[in-house]
């Protein structure tokens, strides 16, 4: 069985959580996650299953999330399970909300949350954080492809922000800087992730222990955005060896393509000018 699986993480399991209830329940040990969720978050949650495990090198990282900002109070790890760290009577209106976006859009320097996962000097910045340890933390390079404000309760003074972005932004940073810029703090009430790549939070489907695998299962070669490269009987044999392969379709240069036979794939390969050399065998 191979092929990946588009979970709904609830609220309150790690990542890891889902994957250990997964090999229970299914029994099969070969099963990766893409695209960590903090226990805190919720929806998309790409597995793989299988030999599917070592095609995540090129299952798109882009992300979509959809989440609640209280503004008003600060904490220390940017979301509600932080404690407080200020709090502001400053209300905030719609117009500011989205002036204040732009400047979050493209290519921006962000600050990690000093609780997080990300390792200084091999240990991780959360427990520094819980020892009491001041450490120096380097701004990180992300990408926020668009960000919008999809609504704001005055009275409670809570927005939905819809932000799309690259591996590795952190959305409590951003609730956080959002705050800061409009003067009155502000921290991550809600997260949602509605999309991981190509896995859209509409097609996921709930965790459960008579999850049906196999009728769930997304074939490959359907989901994975490369050029294909259908292989006759006769040269299977020659990718079960690992044999290189003429090339007669693609262009010169070098490009990945996903080689497969009756609509399952076979390998992962390489095309150089006239010649196609395998990276990965699934046969």
């Amino acid at each position: 069985m191979m092929g990946f699986l588009n979970i709904y993480k609830p609220k309150g399991m790690t990542s890891h959580d889902v994957v250990a209830r997964l090999r229970r329940v299914t029994k099969i040990k070969q099963i990766g996650h893409t695209g960590t969720l903090d226990p805190f978050a919720e929806g998309v949650l790409p597995v793989c299953i299988g030999k599917a495990t070592r095609l995540i090198e090129y299952l798109s990282d882009d992300k979509e999330y959809l989440a609640t900002v209280q503004f008003g109070v600060s904490t220390t790890t940017y979301d509600i399970e932080g404690d407080i760290t200020y709090t502001s009577d400053k209300k905030i209106t719609q117009g500011e909300v989205e002036n204040i976006l732009d400047n979050f859009r493209g290519e921006i320097l962000q600050m990690p949350p000093i609780y997080s996962a990300i390792k200084v000097k091999g240990k991780k910045l959360y427990e520094y954080a819980r020892e009491g340890q001041s450490v120096d933390i380097n701004p990180r390079k992300v990408t926020v492809y668009d960000i919008q404000l999809k609504s704001l309760n005055y009275d409670l003074q809570q927005a939905e922000v819809l932000i799309k972005c690259s591996k590795g932004t952190y959305i409590r940073s951003i609730a956080n800087d959002l705050g800061q810029s409009l003067g009155c703090g502000a921290h991550l009430i809600k997260l949602v992730r509605t999309l991981a790549g190509s896995f859209h939070i509409e097609d996921s489907i709930e965790l459960k222990d008579d999850i049906d695998v196999k009728k769930n299962l997304i074939n490959p070669v359907e989901m994975l955005d490369y050029p294909k490269y259908f292989v006759s009987d006769a040269e299977l044999e020659k990718v079960r060896h690992g044999s290189v392969l003429e090339n007669k379709e693609f262009k010169a240069g070098s490009i990945i393509i996903l080689i497969y036979n009756n609509e399952e794939i076979c390998a992962v390969g390489e095309a150089e000018n006239d010649k196609i050399r395998l990276k990965k065998v699934f046969i």
